[in-house]
């Protein structure tokens, strides 16, 4: 053995990893986040170690993890781009680890993010996270409609009536844009500059395509795409989903306190059911289940 590997410094074990399928009752399905937990009374790394370690993982979203008190738990979030504000799956991924690894058990809890505190909800087989309160940032002219649609090699014929595209946010801005067919829905395809292009203009995480009809039997069919932040597609997710719920209250289309159901994901291969429910106050709610696929630890 050579000097250099006898002296080799022990490296301290810092962190656990964890990889979840979000909104899913099973591997391999949903939308993956990796779950990083902090030790005992750890201070949150520099963001540059955050962001490697997020860019190591390679999902959508990393969601670190810190224990401020038994019912107070500090997250940020990172894709492989850079920190945001707030990620849905991730934070149910995030409350499913402490649920089944540190037993925090079912009961009310608090989520410390950048866009403030949330009320998490965590249930034997459901995590339910409030959303920051909903609101229309922007509806979209006839002209960012049209170039929304052809950058998706879609046209203007294959919106709905009576449904314009607009820019909503619950926590994170998104252009909510609807079609009229799940098969308009299915065979879109991005021209991923021109979304870049057109996320940096309008200040948006990305596009979440939808379709919606009162016969479906799920609430709406999903898709969502986030170039800009290095996602070309998610098969889950939760802010633009409760995005979708407000709009959609706004339209008449749900009702207060019952349960809606979003389904994305089936284009990659990855379904993904995300629950939703607005209350009387307007106060919107995201629910899901979640599956552990891999623990492991990071040394540093």
């Amino acid at each position: 053995m050579s000097a250099e590997c006898r002296h080799a410094p022990i490296r301290k074990l810092v962190m656990e990893l964890f990889i979840v399928d979000a909104f899913a009752n099973k591997i391999f399905e949903g939308n993956q986040a990796g779950v990083v937990l902090l030790s005992g009374n750890e201070a949150f790394p520099e963001e540059a170690l955050m962001q490697k370690i997020a860019a190591e993982l390679k999902h959508s979203e990393t969601v670190f993890v810190k224990e401020i008190d038994s019912h107070v738990f500090q997250l940020r979030y990172f894709t492989p781009e850079g920190e945001i504000a707030l990620c849905g799956h991730a934070t149910v991924s995030a409350f499913t680890v402490l649920r089944n690894e540190r037993a925090i058990g079912t009961d009310s809890f608090f989520a410390d993010t950048s866009v403030g505190r949330l009320n998490i909800a965590v249930e034997p087989d459901l995590v339910w996270l409030e959303m920051a309160q909903g609101r229309i940032e922007k509806h979209l002219d006839a002209e960012e409609c049209a170039g929304l649609y052809q950058a998706y090699n879609l046209s203007v014929c294959d919106q709905p009536d009576g449904i314009q595209p607009c820019v909503v946010s619950t926590g994170l801005a998104d252009v909510l844009l609807p079609v009229n067919s799940k098969k308009a829905l299915d065979h879109a395809v991005q021209n991923r500059e021109e979304i870049i292009r057109i996320s940096k203009e309008l200040a948006v995480t990305g596009v979440h395509m939808f379709y919606y009809e009162p016969s479906l039997q799920a609430t709406a069919y999903c898709r969502n795409f986030a170039p800009l932040y290095g996602i070309d597609e998610e098969s889950a997710t939760g802010t633009s989903n409760a995005s979708l719920t407000y709009y959609l209250s706004l339209q008449g289309k749900i009702k207060p306190n019952a349960n809606n159901m979003f389904i994305q994901g089936e284009a990659m291969g990855k379904p993904s059911v995300i629950l939703s429910r607005m209350n009387d106050d307007g106060g919107i709610y995201i629910g899901g289940n979640a599956v552990i696929s891999v623990k492991g630890q990071f040394y540093f």
